[in-house]
C-alpha cells in the first residue's frame, strides 16, 4: 500500500526566501511548485523534496537528506560547494575516515565518500556516493 508510493523529505525552514537563495543559488537546484508563501517543492533526480516554513526549523539533529551522487562525480561536487562557501561537518563514527572533511567508509572492495552539511537552518544534509 505504501510502499508503492515515492515518499518526499520535508525540510521545516525559518525563512523561506533565505531557503530558496541556499537552494537554488548554492545547491544549484530549480523551483517546483510552490504553495502560498509557505513552501516551494524541488525536483532531484527522480525523486523530491518540500521545503517550508515552521516555526520548529533546523531543531532535527540528524541528517535530514540525502543526495547519492557517482563516484565519478563526487569529487567535483564536493568542490563546487566548496568553492560557494559551503563547510562540511565532521564527527566521530566507528570506520569512517576523515581527510578535509570528507568521510570515507566501506571494507576496500566498495568504498563509499561522504560530506555532512547544512542549510542556512541548521537541517542537515548529506552528499555520498552510495549506502553500504
Amino acid at each position: 500500500m505504501i510502499g508503492d508510493h515515492t515518499p518526499v523529505t520535508t525540510l521545516g525552514v525559518s525563512d523561506l526566501a533565505r531557503a530558496r537563495e541556499f537552494y537554488e543559488g548554492t545547491l544549484g537546484l530549480s523551483p517546483g511548485t510552490e504553495m502560498m508563501d509557505q513552501g516551494i517543492t524541488y525536483q532531484s533526480g527522480s525523486g523530491a523534496f518540500f521545503v517550508y516554513t515552521s516555526e520548529f526549523a533546523g531543531t532535527n539533529k540528524a541528517t535530514a537528506m540525502m543526495f547519492e551522487l557517482p563516484e565519478d562525480e563526487f569529487d567535483t561536487a564536493v568542490t563546487e560547494l566548496r568553492s560557494k562557501g559551503v563547510t562540511f561537518q565532521t564527527f566521530d563514527v566507528d570506520g569512517m575516515e576523515w581527510d578535509d572533511g570528507v568521510a570515507t567508509s566501506g571494507d576496500g572492495e566498495s568504498t563509499f565518500k561522504s560530506v555532512w552539511f547544512t542549510d542556512p537552518d541548521g537541517n542537515i544534509l548529506n552528499l555520498g556516493t552510495g549506502m553500504p
